[in-house]
């Protein structure tokens, strides 16, 4: 009797401890409850516990929002043309149905950045192209009844765009390539096809004049680092047979950055290359790093533009607007980074020898320097004048040499390259 009321107890604190069913109290039902816990292993049960827990339920992840960054619209004779530039790929609706009002496209999980929707508001998109922001998500394009006699849409990449190209009623159909499209005012005509024996290289000094730049702790100025080593790289390649070679600036003089460009441009270079000198608040920073023109992909890109732009940072990243929706500009961005990849890469190797070299790569960023010219354009950051080791090896003749050296074999790879790709 005892025992049974000792087996009983225990069996009780062991219901309260695992949640154990109430017939496995039933000593005589304990053959039959072992068979229903092993049938669970071989059938599924027809009920599922419910769990003690409360249930987790996970949200689908929406898209990610592609923003749309800039508009602008250009017009022929028999076209209209409106291009969206976007900062990641867009998925717009396939064939929209006209309707009795017109034809809507629609982009999903897309949104209009502010500058786009100050230049709607401004009125300055052409017709017959309305463009709302329907929902937070959502963006769409309208073209009324009676406005348009065809229309074709185009995806592009590289940067990332949409193309919508409209034939008004009456007119015949002369839709130019996307190769050729009618620039903006603002940008350079792209260049035209080489005719010549020669390669024009234009050197850029950065800052001059008025305009200082970055200053060491022990006064030294990026100007004159950078026309010091411009001098040096133009020495080097006016040695070599076949090419021409040019400077925005040669003494100390300021010069505006759009200026610069127009020069290159005036003078029909192959290349342009920007010399410059870097700056951190941290001055334990140190290294060399190569731009293209481009969207700055990280907070510190932005930063660097600004500083050489001198412009707000809060402005310094509106620059895609002045990028033509064509071929032409693809390719010269294109070109723009090999150009930059293989002047990286010569410095690392012509430097890293002789000096502790830090490598920060190759980057994109908006520097106004390198938006309007129409061929293959870097700008490059050769060492960091608030790390007070760098600045006197700024300071140092054989330093300065060394980096014009380098960067004239970078030069030389890209065009090098660039004879065999032509072939």
């Amino acid at each position: 009797m005892r025992s049974a009321l000792w087996l009983i107890l225990t069996l009780t604190f062991l219901v309260g401890l695992f949640d154990l069913p109430g017939h496995a109290l039933d000593p005589f039902h304990t053959g039959q409850a072992w068979a229903a816990t092993n049938a669970g292993s071989q059938e599924r049960p027809t009920k599922p516990r419910r769990s003690r827990t409360s249930p987790i339920r996970m949200a689908p992840t929406p898209l990610s929002l592609t923003t749309i960054q800039n508009l602008r619209t250009s017009s022929s004779p028999g076209l209209t043309r409106l291009v969206l530039d976007l900062d990641a790929k867009a998925h717009p609706g396939k064939h929209p149905q006209l309707q009795a009002e017109g034809l809507t496209i629609e982009i999903p999980n897309a949104t209009l950045s502010p500058s786009a929707k100050a230049k709607l508001t401004a009125g300055r998109i052409a017709k017959p192209f309305l463009i709302t922001q329907s929902t937070e998500r959502s963006v769409e394009i309208s073209l009324p009844a009676g406005s348009f006699q065809s229309y074709k849409l185009l995806t592009l990449t590289n940067p990332h765009r949409l193309v919508i190209d409209v034939v008004p009623l009456g007119e015949p159909l002369t839709v130019p390539p996307v190769e050729s499209t009618p620039p903006l005012p603002t940008p350079p005509q792209p260049a035209q096809p080489r005719a010549k024996s020669f390669q024009t290289i234009v050197i850029d000094p950065g800052h001059g004049g008025k305009d200082p730049g970055a200053r060491g702790q022990r006064g030294t100025e990026e100007k004159d680092i950078t026309l010091k080593v411009a001098l040096k790289l133009r020495d080097l390649l006016s040695r070599q047979p076949g090419v021409r070679v040019l400077m925005t600036r040669e003494r100390d003089q300021f010069v505006e950055l759009e200026d610069r460009a127009k020069f290159a441009n005036e003078q029909g270079a192959d290349l342009f290359v920007s010399i410059h000198v870097n700056s951190h608040p941290q001055r334990s920073v140190k290294g060399i790093e190569i731009y293209h023109f481009g969207e700055a992909k990280d907070q510190r890109a932005l930063e660097v533009a600004a500083r050489e732009n001198g412009t707000p940072l809060n402005s310094t990243g509106v620059g895609w607007e002045y990028l033509v929706a064509d071929l032409l500009t693809s390719k010269k961005i294109e070109a723009s980074l090999e150009l930059a990849w293989t002047a990286k890469e010569a410095m690392v190797t012509n430097l890293n020898g002789h000096y502790a070299l830090v490598d920060h790569g190759v980057k994109t960023a908006p520097f106004y320097v390198l938006r309007f010219t129409s061929m293959p354009s870097i700008l490059a950051e050769i060492a960091y004048i608030s790390n007070s080791a760098e600045e006197d090896l700024l300071r140092n003749g054989l330093f300065t040499t060394r980096v014009a050296e380098a960067l004239m074999e970078g030069v030389n790879t890209f065009l090098a390259s660039a004879k065999l790709a032509t072939r």
